[in-house]
């Protein structure tokens, strides 16, 4: 009967030492597949947070590594269809971006018209040539007091040649297709000093619409040989400015050409202003 007792006693510690053992192994089971979970989760997590998965754009700019920061589009729907009205001298016309046709004659040519640029880096003031190029101040005035450039970017800069270039509000970038027509161009042979505000434009001619760009530089006559370029203002304060803007340079490692890029950090157009004298 001992050794019964005994034997009974030696398998029931077996038993569960068995069971023990079996129940170890479960909860080891369990715990690789908790981490395996909890592995999962964060990697599935990372790539939302890196990837945006939530579909929200940036409110401000998208950005690449090491490339150039890009300011959303401002651009909406509204459109003025057949002939342009002359937008109220007060700014107090709604934002417009899409034209069917070019403007009126709006301004005064024997008048004085000055834009003040507020940015976020500072307020630039331009005089307007109104004398010898009236069409392309006319409609500069006529697409800033339709707040066509309020919220664009100062997209980019080339230190090569000192320039600054901005008013795309449909693309924040110089592919933007403009307000929908393009001037003529008033004449050629133009020389460039530190401080004209012209006119961007394609290669052919009298294709000049709303992109424009500043001289910030005396290397800026180096297109004094094309001369195509329309200039019709001149900064009369606020040069400083205009520097500050062009030392945010950054090159753009997609151009490929040294000195080609746009500011390191966002230069948004906050509002232009027109006073007439």
């Amino acid at each position: 009967m001992p050794t019964q007792k005994r034997e009974r006693k030696r398998q029931g510690r077996h038993a569960r030492q068995e069971y023990l053992q079996a129940q170890r192994r479960k909860a080891k089971l369990r715990r690789q597949a908790t981490m395996v979970v909890i592995a999962v989760a964060l990697v599935v997590g990372a790539a939302m947070f890196f990837s945006r998965g939530d579909d929200t754009p940036p409110t401000t700019s998208t950005t690449v590594a090491g490339a150039i920061p890009r300011a959303e589009p401002v651009a909406d729907d509204n459109k003025i269809t057949g002939d342009t009205p002359c937008p109220p001298a007060d700014g107090s016309a709604e934002p417009v971006y899409s034209f069917e046709k070019p403007p009126p004659m709006c301004i005064d040519p024997s008048k004085t018209y000055v834009a003040t640029m507020h940015t976020n880096q500072g307020v630039i003031d331009i005089t307007l040539d109104t004398e010898k190029t009236p069409i392309t101040a006319n409609n500069f005035v006529v697409l800033s007091r339709y707040h066509y450039y309020d919220g664009t970017a100062l997209f980019r800069t080339n230190t090569g040649i000192a320039i600054i270039q901005g008013g795309s509000p449909h693309t924040q970038f110089n592919d933007d297709p403009g307000p929908g027509y393009t001037i003529p161009d008033e004449g050629s042979g133009f020389k460039y000093t530190e401080g004209d505000l012209v006119m961007a434009r394609s290669q052919g001619p009298n294709s000049a619409s709303a992109q424009f760009f500043f001289a910030a530089g005396p290397e800026t006559s180096q297109l004094d040989g094309q001369g195509t370029y329309v200039t019709f203002g001149k900064v009369s304060s606020g040069m400083d400015v205009v520097k500050k803007i062009l030392g945010l340079h950054k090159d753009d490692p997609a151009a490929g050409s040294p000195g080609e890029g746009g500011p390191a950090e966002l230069v948004i157009i906050e509002r232009i202003t027109i006073t007439e004298k």
